[in-house]
């Protein structure tokens, strides 16, 4: 990634900087990391259209360097996902089911990140100002994280972990209708056969686990209902978050949107382990390994929710989706080392599937791909400059992201 020097605010582009509406004295002392001196760069509605005209055909995307970046990103989110989902099984075969409790140092490492740095930025004043002006859109993405996150935890409890993967697609029908009907998305073709060719491959990895016996267990019917009610509304809290945040990233600096889910989701979360996890903590064995378990856990869903915004930019809440069901695949693969697990012969085919149904995903999109958002503007005017979006990459056509 280039480096930028930070020169005269008032001859450049505020890109990452923060609320528009505060009374700068507090944000311009301390610059931005993300200016960049703009005196001979074209007006990004220019550049935007001079770079879809220059660069056409149903496989454009495909020959810019983004593409590859995202598809990494996707694949790196996911092995995160599978890391806490394999500290998690650690923590729960060592005696210890706090799932509120052990994702509350997530949130609170966040915080200490994002939220200080946010603070430097702004300055005191301002930050307060921030959050009585915009606070109260992070509350609500922070809630539907932490309720998706617990729910989720809570389904497996009561239900088989075949049924509660199936009953995860509706996180990505949720996201689907909803940036359809409220941020305008509209998914051409390609992009639909892409989704289900991804939702086929997850589907041979699940029927893999049926035929080889993995993942199975009885419950009763009564159980059953309930894990699987609390699947559905996991997966729903899910969706609407991953909505909420790519919207949100679109608009404001990534250090504010992640910060503010840190903040929110260190209380709301908390509150919630207090009630809940307080006698799965009383009786849950403390020792070094737990302790390791627990600092993994925290450092790889750190990675993810600091990673998972660029992805949003760069591509979409369905792309993220999409892109964590090899999850599956990668849980397998550390499971043969980690757990004694054996791989039956379809995983190997379904993560080609779901690698496949990624790449189709993109054909027919020009060379902005996903990151040009509807909501933003024809020539993304509403949106900010900062790293993934399309108007930082119409007026720097050569950073890579």
């Amino acid at each position: 990634m280039r480096s930028y020097e930070m020169k005269d605010v008032a001859k450049t582009h505020i890109s990452e900087a923060g609320p528009s509406d505060f009374d700068g004295a507090d944000i311009e002392r301390h610059g931005d990391p993300e200016i960049v001196d703009d005196g001979d760069a074209p007006a990004p509605g220019i550049a935007i259209a001079e770079l879809e005209t220059s660069k056409r055909g149903r496989f454009a995307y495909f020959k810019t360097k983004q593409f590859y970046i995202v598809l990494i990103l996707g694949q790196v989110l996911s092995l995160c996902l599978t890391a806490t989902n394999t500290f998690s099984s650690l923590l729960a075969n060592n005696g210890n089911s706090i799932p509120a409790f052990q994702t509350w140092f997530n949130y609170v490492l966040l915080n200490l990140i994002y939220t200080s740095y946010t603070i430097y930025r702004y300055g005191f004043k301002g930050y307060c100002r921030f959050l009585w002006t915009h606070g109260w859109k992070y509350v609500i993405l922070s809630f539907c994280d932490v309720e998706g996150n617990y729910f989720t935890v809570l389904a497996y409890r009561y239900t088989t972990i075949l049924s509660a993967e199936l009953i995860n697609f509706w996180a990505i029908v949720i996201v689907v209708i909803v940036s359809f009907l409220f941020l305008k998305v509209r998914y051409h073709p390609a992009q639909v056969v892409g989704i289900f060719i991804c939702i086929g491959g997850l589907g041979i990895l699940i029927g893999s686990d049926h035929i080889t016996g993995t993942n199975q267990y009885s419950v009763s019917s009564g159980d059953q209902l309930k894990g699987d009610l609390f699947a559905l509304l996991g997966a729903t809290f899910y969706g609407a978050s991953n909505v909420a945040e790519e919207f949100l990233a679109s608009e404001r600096p990534l250090y504010e949107v992640v910060g503010q889910l840190g903040f929110w989701g260190m209380i709301i979360n908390g509150v919630q382990a207090g009630i809940f996890d307080r006698g799965s903590f009383q009786s849950a064995t403390w020792n070094g390994p737990i302790a390791g378990y627990i600092v993994g856990y925290t450092l790889a869903l750190t990675i993810f929710y600091s990673l998972a915004p660029v992805v949003f930019r760069m591509g979409s809440a369905a792309f993220f989706n999409i892109s964590l069901l090899t999850s599956n695949f990668w849980g397998a693969i550390i499971g043969i080392q980690v757990f004694g697990l054996t791989v039956y012969f379809l995983y190997p085919i379904a993560f080609v599937c779901i690698v496949g149904g990624l790449i189709i995903y993109f054909v027919g999109k020009q060379v902005f791909g996903e990151s040009l958002k509807p909501w933003l503007g024809r020539n993304q005017e509403k949106g900010i400059s900062g790293i993934g979006t399309a108007k930082r990459r119409a007026e720097h056509p050569d950073v890579l992201v």
